[in-house]
């Protein structure tokens, strides 16, 4: 069986990670490739695409494709929401970049359509692919944790602010690291701990280095002028049973304890973290261990075991839920409720209000 791919967006995240990933896909074709730039378009193809492969400047003439069976929706935070929905009508099961959207009421949406079209829907939250967060997962809804009712959610670089593309831009993305990486985090504790219903949310953004001219910076000096979005975004979130996640963001921040899509849980049996590779801890007949989970199969000889490629286990799942009808891994209501924290977070800091939700 092939399934057919469209690209919609072929800039950085299309490049770097959906077009090497379907390509390793034995099962698919990419058909298709759209971008506004439309030499973007054709250098995308001519890397990736198949022989006969379209190019379009005008993502609706692609969706009149009827050839494709599947839609990358790979572009600015501001078209996620447009661009899915009309892909989903359509008759296109589609794979939306995070965040799902730019604000709650757009992800809303995007459910919806969803639900009434019947097509399927995933956002690419490629973390939970990784090793560590599948033992994690299994082991934590296994009940080895016990009750969850704390969790941190850890996206923190000290200097590695993204200078390229529209980053920097708040009308187009709707924030900065906190709708950036904090949500990779959001929703690696939240899957974690399997706790959807959030019941309020407190949260602070920041602005205090953004305008340093000449910073320091993993990918050169940030233009000042330019960075109209936070540096740095913190949340407490207390769910509805009672747990609380703590959120922590920054693309820019003084701080030496720099970890990006990890988390940490604490349980009634034991606890967990991704601090220093992947450690569970606990008591056990009276004294404290800890024990560093080994997950990759060394040891031998001339073999360094198998690396998993995050990033090509989610587009292989994915198209597998295609292709045998499964529901994906990542859920389009999970997304929402990441959607509606972050975006609680940013409306908290704005008014210093707490942010209260109806479940």
């Amino acid at each position: 069986m092939s399934i057919k791919v469209g690209i919609i967006g072929c800039g950085g995240i299309a490049n770097g990670k959906h077009l090497p990933s379907l390509k390793k896909i034995d099962e698919v074709e990419i058909v298709a490739f759209c971008d506004i730039e439309i030499g973007k378009a054709k250098e995308a193809a001519l890397t990736f695409g198949s022989d006969d492969a379209k190019i379009y400047d005008n993502y609706k003439e692609l969706l009149n494709n009827e050839l494709i069976d599947v839609v990358h929706v790979c572009t600015p935070n501001i078209s996620h929401c447009e661009i899915t929905i009309d892909s989903l009508y359509a008759d296109k099961h589609v794979m939306c970049e995070k965040p799902m959207a730019k604000t709650a009421k757009g992800a809303q949406k995007m459910v919806d359509a969803a639900r009434e079209t019947g097509k399927k829907l995933t956002i690419g939250y490629q973390n939970r692919f990784r090793s560590d967060s599948k033992f994690l997962h299994e082991s934590s809804h296994r009940g080895d944790l016990g009750e969850i009712y704390f969790g941190k959610a850890h996206a923190i670089r000290r200097r590695a602010v993204p200078t390229w593309g529209v980053f920097l831009d708040e009308r187009a993305q709707g924030g900065g690291p906190l709708i950036d990486i904090g949500t990779h985090a959001l929703d690696l504790t939240l899957w974690m701990m399997n706790n959807y219903k959030p019941e309020s949310v407190m949260g602070s953004t920041f602005h205090k280095l953004n305008q340093q001219a000449d910073a320091a910076n993993a990918w050169g000096a940030w233009n000042p002028d330019e960075f109209t979005v936070e540096d740095s975004a913190f949340g407490f979130i207390k769910m509805a049973n009672g747990a609380t996640i703590i959120l922590e963001s920054a693309w820019a921040i003084n701080s030496l304890e720099v970890d990006e899509a990890k988390c940490s849980l604490s349980g009634t049996k034991a606890g967990a973290d991704m601090k220093d590779g992947l450690r569970i801890h606990g008591e056990d007949t009276g004294s404290l261990y800890t024990k560093n989970i080994e997950l990759e199969n060394k040891g031998v000889d001339f073999y360094e075991g198998e690396e998993i490629d995050e990033a090509v286990e989610e587009a292989k799942s994915w198209i597998d839920c295609i292709i045998h009808d499964k529901p994906p891994v990542v859920k389009p209501e999970e997304a929402l409720v990441v959607t509606k924290i972050l975006e609680a977070i940013y409306q908290s800091a704005k008014t210093g209000e707490a942010i209260y939700f109806d479940n």
